[in-house]
């Protein structure tokens, strides 16, 4: 009996302290597994840093850098204006080549010829289950801003990629400036069939 009434006085005791312990408004957070987890490894950009003369770590781009990610083409506004100085002055930077075609007709039948058909001519997928207008032909048609779809420049169709048109949506966020520029040669092919 004394032994056990030993060891349930122990336990309480135990439990006391820990529950008065733990109660106390000190603000201590225990201990700590990983103190790397909560101090980061990198600077701060806005800390000071001895490493560079000027005493800054978020340091100027060196010039003529462009940041990743940056569309140097996407400085025409999606305006009828930016559509039209994107005609005037965009032309497309990438060779044409057999590699480059193909690559754009890659590109253009797994985005674009749901809606403008296998051959540009508006007949897309889902144009034939009659839920959406067909878009204009490449070749025949007419542009809703103007002007022949086959006279199309490289500068309107690369705005239009980019930014949709009608109910065509912006393409910016699923195809890169490269590719886009694949898929401008690709119509430029399809402008010329007949």
């Amino acid at each position: 009996m004394n032994k056990r009434l030993i060891i349930c006085t122990a336990f309480l005791t135990v439990a006391a302290v820990t529950v008065i312990s733990s109660c106390s408004n000190n603000r201590s957070t225990g201990l700590e597994f990983a103190r790397n987890m909560y101090d980061p490894i990198g600077y701060n950009p806005d800390q000071p840093n001895k490493n560079f003369k000027d005493g800054k770590t978020a340091q100027d781009p060196p010039a003529g850098t462009m940041p990743v990610g940056f569309d140097k083409y996407n400085l025409y506004p999606n305006t009828l204006e930016g559509y039209q100085a994107a005609s005037a002055e965009m032309t497309n930077p990438l060779p044409v080549n057999v590699a480059t075609l193909e690559q754009g007709k890659t590109l253009y039948l797994n985005m674009c010829s749901h809606c403008h058909g296998l051959e540009g001519k508006g007949d897309g997928s889902i144009v034939k289950m009659g839920k959406f207008p067909a878009p204009p032909s490449y070749a025949t048609g007419n542009s809703s801003r103007g002007g022949s779809m086959k006279d199309l420049t490289d500068g309107k169709i690369y705005h239009t990629i980019t930014h949709g048109v009608n109910l065509m949506g912006p393409h910016k966020s699923q195809l890169s400036p490269e590719q886009r520029w694949k898929v401008v040669m690709y119509v430029h092919e399809l402008q010329k069939l007949q």
